[in-house]
């Protein structure tokens, strides 16, 4: 695979393009790296009282739905946001998954998870006290998904 970068000053907005023959798994991977890289560059507008904050994604550990309304939680605060959780599915990256009817976790931000064959499992975030649980049809494709996380590319 060639990789090549041309500099045109007078482009208005960066473009990337991938050219390719065929459309293999190694040219998905590096057009979904490339998507989520954009998407994690991104600045929703999160609200808390009458004041915006604009924050990056990397900063939310998840999102979670109390009483009709979207939270997006930090390792320190709490903002409500103006989608639906449907909604943040579809325009949130790739590390962000659905792990309950009411979360969708940053699964770059997990730091363990204490396992219950029973009921919901434990998901704990490192230097914070919040934790959000994973109901027992999603544990086994967030497994998965920090599995892929963990191998070397």
């Amino acid at each position: 695979m060639k990789i090549r970068l041309e500099l045109d000053s007078s482009i208005a907005e960066d473009e990337i393009i991938i050219r390719c023959g065929t459309l293999s798994d190694e040219i998905q991977s590096v057009q979904r790296a490339l998507a989520d890289l954009a998407l994690g560059q991104q600045k929703f507008v999160f609200y808390k009282g009458d004041t915006e904050y604009y924050l990056p994604l990397d900063n939310i550990l998840f999102f979670e739905t109390e009483e009709k309304v979207i939270y997006a939680h930090t390792a320190n605060e709490m903002y409500q946001v103006k989608y639906r959780l449907y909604e943040l599915e579809e325009l949130l990256p790739g590390h962000f998954m659905r792990i309950s009817k009411s979360t969708i976790l940053n699964i770059n931000k997990v730091y363990s998870i204490q396992r219950n064959l029973t009921a919901s499992s434990v998901v704990e975030f490192q230097n914070t006290h919040k934790q959000v649980f994973v109901s027992r049809y999603y544990y086994k494709p967030l497994k998965i998904k920090l599995e892929e996380k963990r191998r070397p590319s």
